[in-house]
């Protein structure tokens, strides 16, 4: 085993979210032993280990930032990190906790009986809209391949490449028939980034998009796509209103069939 002094520190903190990203730590298995012979784990609350003010090579981010506490945090992270690494969809676009910001309603008010004792900012938004973010891994929840791989990377000194390829890619390579093609299903592979595998595909169901838009995703063609099947502009909506709804591509389509919407029903 190679000297402490040399291993990667690093650091797992959560903002936001269910936990379920700093799970592609834990469900390693024996490569997490294997992991641990080359880097120091400063901070990780799920794994045990409480050092929220340990300064890092590498700080993993999960969720969201919707609260105040979460953007303190979030600032002081960056204070202590070299480099910081957003995982999971909270942390890269607000996750399903952003849905309240495509709706100008107090949900608040609406949810909780004594609105006022809960402090939440007005928008649940990634973590690189408050501070300097080098690398996203993006997913809902990310996975261990895509966590391990990163790491590696890293480890071998050489700069992580984003994952940008489209998910209808994967469903070639694994000879899948088209759910959007064959079953006239609103499929959002044509416009979502790889990493689950093409797994509902691959058991006939359309795709949701847990991995947020890909590389120059042309949305505006897939709606259209959408409404040529017979979906009417309030489905196609809430189509891209789901897991990344805060990313500007699926926002930007949600507003889009909301203001046709409205007119159809004027």
């Amino acid at each position: 085993m190679p000297p402490s002094k040399l291993k990667l520190a690093i650091a797992i903190h959560k903002l936001t979210s269910c936990s379920g990203c700093q799970l592609a730590f834990l469900n390693q298995g024996v490569v997490l032993l294997d992991l641990l012979n080359k880097v120091e784990i400063k901070h990780f609350i799920e794994g045990g280990i409480n050092n929220v003010n340990a300064d890092v090579d590498i700080a993993f981010v999960e969720g969201s930032v919707s609260t105040p506490e979460d953007l303190e945090r979030a600032q002081h992270i960056r204070q202590r990190s070299k480099l910081v690494v957003s995982i999971g969809a909270c942390a890269t676009s607000g996750g399903i906790q952003a849905l309240r910001n495509l709706s100008d309603e107090n949900w608040l008010q609406a949810v909780y009986a004594k609105p006022e004792f809960v402090s939440s900012l007005q928008h649940s938004t990634g973590v690189a809209e408050h501070i300097k973010v080098d690398f996203e891994l993006w997913g809902c929840p990310i996975t261990v391949q895509q966590m391990n791989h990163f790491i590696q990377q890293l480890l071998l000194g050489s700069k992580p490449k984003p994952a940008g390829e489209k998910l209808c890619m994967d469903c070639k390579r694994q000879q899948q028939v088209c759910v959007l093609v064959t079953q006239q299903a609103p499929c959002l592979g044509p416009v979502v980034r790889t990493g689950c595998g093409a797994l509902c595909p691959t058991f006939g169901r359309a795709c949701y998009g847990c991995f947020g838009p890909s590389e120059q995703p042309n949305c505006d063609s897939l709606a259209n796509r959408f409404a040529g099947l017979g979906m009417v502009s309030a489905e196609i909506a809430h189509r891209f209103a789901a897991i990344h709804s805060h990313s500007q591509p699926f926002r930007d389509q949600f507003h889009r069939w909301q203001i046709i919407h409205a007119k159809e029903v004027e």
